[in-house]
């Protein structure tokens, strides 16, 4: 009974690592709730831990890549502070967003040049002959005189500098307008960008050193695997232990093993998308001086978030400024209807070629032009213009309730990792005083390898459920940061001296 109880048990030990393999090949943030809540597995640790490590921020693709730097040789230390100031000159969203504001500003010039003067200058020689018959003339009798019906040649010349300006056009004002919010909203989306870039190079850094903090765990459980199976061979040897003890305690110590070299693996891994979002060149080598960093957390009340959130989100100043522009761009469709007013003008000279020196020739002309019939066109665009109006009405109202969300979530998952650091720090000295009396009770022959390897199971996940609170506080105050529309300023503020 007692050999198929201790098989049963080494089965179990086989499949948790071979679990843990598996386990490691599924995506990150494959389990996790959108919400943060806690999961019963982790992506570490053949013992589940109770705490999920948060999804992605959900930025687009164009932010996971970047535009590489030089190559340095040597090892570059990367800090999180760094880090996030080469991800704001690199990073490929922001660059993005920057073209951005360039397109933007000249759609407004485009826009605004039916406002101002437009002049252009037209300077030419001509030389003529004329065939009078074209016309009709067949040629000219008068008494004592023949006139041919050939005339020239002749040579003249014409220079002038034109000049058009519109005087009222309400269609065109209103598109300048419109034009001029667009470019605040695309402006405004730059800087919502730079929070964008700063969310994603803290998610990424924060988890490079949780997966480095996760190696020197596993290494830690490695030594005492060892140890205790070193322990085991000796009393099997010495006669005082049986050769379950020393089977079980090889198990565990390969276990730890698989544990280590999947820590590594996955540390390589991210320091790679690290670098991709940072801008660092390929082939690149770095290491990380920050390590996970705890400060306390200064209450905030969910009412002062809310009314920083909406006066500092750029992303809520864009879509207010996005709403200008489509009232602005609805007043120019309507504006078809209505007459417009130009002048224009036009001054030079002109002459023949033989004589230089001449009077100057101008013309200038108001124009007023009414619509009457346009085949229902400006219909079409008020309808068009209408539904952009809607669309970003709805849209603005949609993010007002997100902000909401993203503030409240952000409060809650802070004040309950903060809560997590504390039990989790504490569970650490717990699970290791508890593996210490284990593998003290071993070795007076008192228990056997069961109770220790249980220990070490225990201080396991205590140490991974350690890291991922320590994570999931840390990326909250990021989250945070970002929820209120100061991450750049938040991630300074939260982590100084780190």
């Amino acid at each position: 009974m007692k050999r198929r109880l201790s098989a049963i048990f080494i089965t179990i030990l086989l499949f948790a690592g071979y679990g843990k393999s598996l386990w490691a090949q599924l995506p990150a943030g494959a389990v996790t709730s959108p919400t943060g809540n806690p999961s019963s597995t982790t992506s570490s640790g053949t013992t589940a831990s109770v705490y999920a490590q948060p999804a992605a921020p959900q930025a687009q693709s164009s932010f996971t890549g970047s535009v590489p730097s030089n190559f340095v040789s040597g090892v570059l230390p990367i800090s999180l502070e760094d880090a996030i100031h080469r991800g704001l000159k690199q990073n490929l969203g922001l660059l993005l967003s920057g073209e951005d504001v360039g397109s933007a500003r000249g759609t407004r010039w485009q826009q605004l040049s039916a406002l101002l003067p437009n002049i252009t200058t037209t300077s030419y020689v001509d030389r003529s002959q004329v065939n009078l018959a074209e016309f009709g003339f067949s040629g000219l009798a008068v008494p004592g005189a023949t006139f041919p019906t050939v005339v020239g040649p002749f040579t003249y010349y014409d220079g002038r500098v034109y000049a058009t300006q519109s005087v009222l056009d309400l269609r065109a004002i209103h598109n300048t307008h419109a034009a001029t919010q667009s470019l605040k909203a695309a402006q405004h989306t730059y800087k919502d960008a730079r929070d964008l870039v700063v969310l994603a190079v803290g998610y990424n850094y924060l988890l490079a050193i949780a997966d480095e903090a996760r190696i020197e765990t596993a290494a830690a459980q490695v030594n005492t695997g060892q140890a205790l199976y070193n322990q085991a061979s000796d009393q099997l040897k010495a006669g005082t232990s049986p050769a379950i003890d020393a089977l079980r305690a090889q198990v565990e110590l390969q276990t730890r093993q698989q544990q280590l070299i999947q820590a590594k693996n996955d540390l390589a891994i991210q320091k790679l998308t690290l670098a991709r979002v940072i801008g660092l060149a390929p082939g690149q080598e770095f290491d990380l001086p920050d390590k996970s960093p705890y400060e306390p957390w200064e209450g905030l009340s969910v009412e002062e978030a809310l009314k920083r959130a909406y006066s500092s989100r750029s992303d809520y100043q864009a879509a207010l400024a996005t709403l200008s522009s489509a009232e602005y761009s609805r007043r120019a469709a309507r504006a078809g209807y209505y007459p417009t007013l130009g002048v224009s003008g036009d001054y030079g000279i002109a002459g023949s070629y033989s004589n230089l020196f001449t009077h100057g020739v101008f013309d200038m002309r108001a124009t007023l032009s009414v619509p009457i019939f346009q085949g229902n066109k400006v219909h079409g665009d008020i309808l068009q213009a209408d539904a952009l109006l809607q669309k970003s009405r709805d849209q603005l109202e949609s993010l007002r309730g997100q902000i909401d969300a993203d503030v409240r979530t952000a409060l809650l998952n802070l004040e309950s990792s903060a809560q997590q650091v504390a039990v989790a720090k504490s569970n650490v000295g717990l699970a290791d005083e508890s593996l210490t009396q284990s593998q003290d009770r071993f070795a007076a022959g008192v228990t056997n390898t069961v109770e220790v390897v249980q220990a070490q199971e225990a201080v396991a996940s205590a140490h991974e459920n350690y890291i991922s609170a320590l994570y999931n506080y840390n990326y909250a105050k990021i989250s945070l940061a970002r929820a209120m529309g100061f991450a750049e300023e938040g991630v300074k503020q939260y982590f100084k001296g780190k």
